[in-house]
């Protein structure tokens, strides 16, 4: 994967955790989330057409599988329920673990740093450790590298 890539596949899983924002406080589905998305985007704000194409995956992917993510979160989130979790902790949380779960070819690493540059972005420094911890345990439990 070349430097490119990588900037993209970091704002398409950036576009699909505001999409996962607009399904999770809108009570919207992936397709509302979809269609409100796009268009409010600025022409600068563009993203080629395959990272478009796996930010979509990505929430698709993450609505459908919310109950077993939400089963692995919980089982690994010491002491935090996941609905009782901020909702930018528990979006980048479900978008990861569904990374980890469905894309094979993506290093663990990548996710978890990716995830934990979402939490930096969008919910703050405390949630770093937190989001890397549960990630962190979730990863072992799937045994992936």
């Amino acid at each position: 994967m070349t430097r490119v890539d990588a900037i993209g596949r970091r704002r398409a899983r950036e576009a699909a955790l505001q999409m996962l924002y607009l399904a999770e406080v809108g009570r919207a589905g992936a397709h509302e989330a979809i269609a409100t998305y796009w268009p409010s985007r600025e022409p600068d704000e563009e993203l080629a057409v395959p990272h478009r194409e796996f930010a979509e995956v990505l929430l698709r992917g993450t609505l459908a599988r919310t109950g077993e993510i939400d089963a692995l979160l919980s089982a690994h989130a010491q002491n935090w329920r996941v609905e009782r979790m901020a909702i930018v902790d528990r979006l980048v949380l479900r978008l990861a673990v569904y990374e980890l779960l469905a894309e094979p070819d993506t290093p663990a690493k990548v996710v978890i740093n990716e995830a934990i540059e979402l939490a930096r972005t969008y919910s703050g420094d405390e949630a770093i450790p937190f989001v890397n911890g549960v990630l962190d345990a979730v990863r072992k439990e799937l045994k992936r590298e």
